[in-house]
């Protein structure tokens, strides 16, 4: 069912009846990274205040009088969204790259990288939509409810993906998990956000590799602590990404602070990897066979727990390579994200144009994940052969497609899965303001 909207320009416009001011405002020209507010029938409100037939809609845009004085009252503005949308573009793009057109050249850049910016700025919207609830005044149990609403989604969708079988992982089960883990820390201070993410930067390793053998065949425990691709070794990315949701991505202390300590932790990380974990690791090796001996038979999934487990692959803790999820390949893996929101966040608003391509596919990032796993089933399928990095510039063209494909499917309202996850959300939760609409952030 559609409802009729109408706008300053006399025009009106039709849109799908769950349609808020942030659909409206994606789907003119004057584009949602330069939205602030929205005006309801002459009333300021907030971006995402559902329409109803007949409203009157206006954009408040940052380039206006009243859009600029918003924007000064709420620090944390437009390019906050722009810089992370981009960020979560390239993360996408950089895994087609994995996927589709790896070589020596790239492989260094986005192979494990791509996946912890993704999870770092899946942790950045978290918190942003956890200070959007205080700020309305929404109950807690709301936002729970929307949340565990969410990561039911995701988590379908993921199961989904997993059953095309295709060669690669799928990391949706794990960030279903951590939307879920997450509510725990969504009041916490910023400190204690650090402080955790910190902690689990160090005790995450361990544990994931422990459960990897312990739970490998529990499936839903896999999800949450059974492996690198479990939400225990992404966790420490994703509760990062909480705590640098609650700085002010517009300023240029915080970017340049991000640059910094990105480029800290790559250096000191492939410092490590060079010179440190290479002897390190054969030592820590052969310590293992002198007390474990070597690797037997492959143990008898018939027989009773523990005896049907495989043995901790230990020697993980020091690896540096990508997906290990060791301690060391998560900090550099951080550095590089990191530096790459920094970098997007230092993008001046004059120029933020050039970042348009990469927003286009973090807009839609969920239905751009997706579609690279059913591509590579279909592919699967038929027999064809889709990795195309020994071809010269083939990773350029993967690359320029991926992005040309996102940003076209940024021009809809939408992308066919945020809508529907947002359609889910709306079902399975409440999610209407208790003191009534405020000033989106």
């Amino acid at each position: 069912m559609s409802i009729s909207i109408k706008l300053p320009d006399e025009s009106v416009r039709e849109f799908e009846e769950e349609t808020s001011i942030e659909d409206v405002a994606a789907s003119i020209s004057c584009g949602l990274e330069h939205a602030v507010a929205g005006k309801l029938n002459g009333k300021l409100v907030d971006l995402s205040t559902p329409l109803q037939d007949g409203a009157l809609v206006e954009i408040v845009t940052r380039d206006s009088a009243e859009g600029q004085k918003i924007a000064r009252e709420k620090s944390r503005g437009t390019g906050r969204i722009v810089a992370l949308d981009a960020a979560r573009g390239l993360a996408v793009i950089g895994m087609y790259l994995q996927h589709f057109a790896l070589n020596e050249t790239n492989g260094s850049i986005v192979s494990g990288n791509t996946t912890l910016l993704f999870v770092l700025c899946g942790g950045i919207s978290y918190s942003i939509m956890a200070g959007r609830m205080m700020d309305r005044g929404m109950e807690p149990a709301a936002f729970r409810t929307r949340m565990l609403a969410r990561a039911v989604f995701i988590d379908m969708i993921g199961y989904l993906l997993i059953m095309l079988n295709t060669p690669f992982g799928v990391i949706l089960p794990a960030y279903a998990a951590l939307f879920v883990l997450a509510l725990v820390l969504i009041r916490r201070s910023t400190r204690v956000l650090v402080t955790t993410a910190a902690v689990l930067l160090a005790v995450s390793p361990p544990l994931m590799i422990l459960g990897g053998s312990v739970l490998s065949e529990a499936y839903l425990l896999g999800d949450m602590a059974g492996g690198p691709m479990s939400a225990l070794a992404l966790a420490p990315a994703f509760v990062a990404g909480m705590a640098i949701g609650r700085f002010d991505l517009t300023k240029m202390r915080t970017a340049l602070s991000l640059v910094s300590s990105g480029t800290i932790m790559l250096i000191v990380s492939k410092l490590l990897g060079t010179f440190v974990l290479p002897g390190l690791s054969r030592s820590f090796e052969e310590w293992l066979v002198s007390v474990q001996g070597t690797a037997g038979a492959e143990p008898d999934q018939y027989a009773i727990w523990p005896h049907n487990v495989a043995p901790p692959l230990w020697h993980n803790l020091l690896s540096i390579a990508p997906h290990s999820a060791s301690t060391f390949q998560t900090m550099l893996g951080l550095g590089a994200a990191f530096l790459v929101l920094g970098l997007a966040c230092l993008v001046p608003q004059k120029i933020s144009a050039v970042l348009k391509p990469f927003v286009g596919v973090g807009r839609v990032a969920l239905t751009m994940y997706a579609a690279q796993f059913v591509v590579i089933w279909a592919l699967e399928i038929s027999g064809a052969k889709y990795d195309i990095g020994a071809i010269p510039f083939g990773d350029l063209f993967v690359a320029a497609v991926a992005t040309v494909t996102g940003w076209l499917i940024a021009r809809l309202p939408t992308g066919p899965l945020e809508t529907a996850m947002r359609r889910f959300d709306r079902v399975f939760s409440n999610l209407g303001p208790v003191t009534g609409p405020t000033i989106s952030r």
